[in-house]
């Protein structure tokens, strides 16, 4: 049986992806928060918007369109605001509160521009609309979930062999690790950072097309997701290209999840494996790692684990905590619900200071082996 609300989870963390993705290459070249990029993904929401709405283009053609709008807005702003301040010289303070600065900018050119749409055409849903209707189905599922997991695993396999197979990819990798002796051995670093800021601005933008057909959309949409973008390219790393990518999936996915089980519970079942889980994981970092913070971590991890599994085998409720997770704690849980991948992305950071990206496998294999 699917659990009804996994088609949410798939399409969520592949959109947070998507978003994680360029949110971390824009770190990448400039070393600057981009406060600006949920932007780039109100850009793509209102293109979309704009074609099915006037031209009843649906949002997988508009998407080619966001891409390129999107890419153009941010190689505008790397050429007008950041690369100016930082030839000459401004903090990076004053880089991140400019790109503040652009957000709110962006957030105005939105509100001109839904007020002429609305005027023009006569469109009544331009400030904030519901998700569009235009979308196919296959087999009684929206295509969406077909579609975007399917997009990611595509992009992710090109970005890999264009990172590993190609002179640009080379070339971008050593811009981005050593600016100077790249400059030294000919290589154009600024037309790399350019690039870069285009694919970034891109991919937000797709994101945003796709975005629409899944759920409502309005101009400060994308600037309202930022938090939770953030979220994701810290949790992979912040500076890994396929840990933002592992970030956003972690991320997105668990956002509907967690919120939707903590809102109609996870059950007695479910329950209990999440106690295992925190028993496990307890277990595990107590004796793996040696850093005192992770050990507390897996103490605590371990201490309420064992909490849960007693109350939940007992059935006596100490505290509404228990009968929560088995039953859920209601409506009211949902406001709550982007709060769930700050606490993971905490949690995780703890435990990973370098993000999901530090994690060695290969490491954890061998220590199996041994045992």
């Amino acid at each position: 049986m699917v659990v009804p609300f996994l088609n949410s989870a798939i399409v969520y963390a592949s959109l947070f992806a998507f978003m994680a993705l360029g949110l971390t290459l824009t770190y990448l070249t400039t070393k600057v928060p981009n406060f600006a990029y949920g932007s780039f993904v109100t850009i793509g929401i209102y293109t979309a918007y704009t074609m099915w709405k006037v031209n009843r283009i649906n949002p997988y053609n508009a998407s080619f369109v966001a891409f390129l709008i999107a890419a153009v807005s941010a190689a505008v702003m790397y050429l007008a605001v950041l690369r100016p301040l930082a030839n000459r010289g401004s903090s990076l303070v004053s880089l991140m509160i400019a790109t503040f600065g652009v957000d709110i900018g962006f957030i105005g050119i939105f509100g001109i521009y839904t007020d002429y749409l609305r005027a023009r055409y006569v469109l009544i849903d331009t400030k904030s609309f519901f998700q569009l209707q235009a979308d196919f189905n296959l087999g009684g599922v929206p295509g969406l979930v077909y579609v975007a997991p399917t997009l990611l695993a595509l992009l992710t396999l090109g970005l890999y062999i264009l990172l590993t197979r190609t002179k640009f990819g080379v070339a971008m990798r050593a811009s981005v690790e050593n600016p100077s002796l790249s400059r030294i051995l000919g290589i154009n670093v600024e037309r790399v950072y350019l690039i870069s800021w285009m694919l970034a601005g891109g991919f937000a933008g797709l994101a945003g097309s796709l975005y629409t057909l899944w759920l409502p959309g309005g101009t400060s949409t994308g600037s309202d997701l930022i938090v939770e973008i953030f979220a994701a390219s810290i949790l992979g790393g912040l500076t890994s290209i396929f840990g933002a990518i592992l970030g956003g999936l972690v991320i997105g996915g668990s956002e509907i999840v967690v919120g939707t089980d903590l809102t109609v519970g996870f059950g007695a079942f479910g329950t209990g494996l999440l106690a295992a889980i925190l028993l496990l994981a307890g277990v595990f970092l107590w004796r793996n790692r040696r850093r005192g913070r992770a050990r507390l971590v897996g103490g605590v991890s371990f201490v309420l684990g064992v909490y849960v599994l007693l109350e939940a085998i007992s059935g006596v409720a100490l505290d509404p905590l228990v009968p929560g997770l088995v039953n859920g704690f209601g409506a009211e849980a949902i406001a709550y619900q982007r709060a769930v991948p700050l606490l993971i992305m905490v949690g995780a950071l703890l435990v990973l200071p370098k993000g999901l990206v530090s994690i060695n496998l290969r490491r954890i294999l061998r220590w199996e082996e041994r045992k």
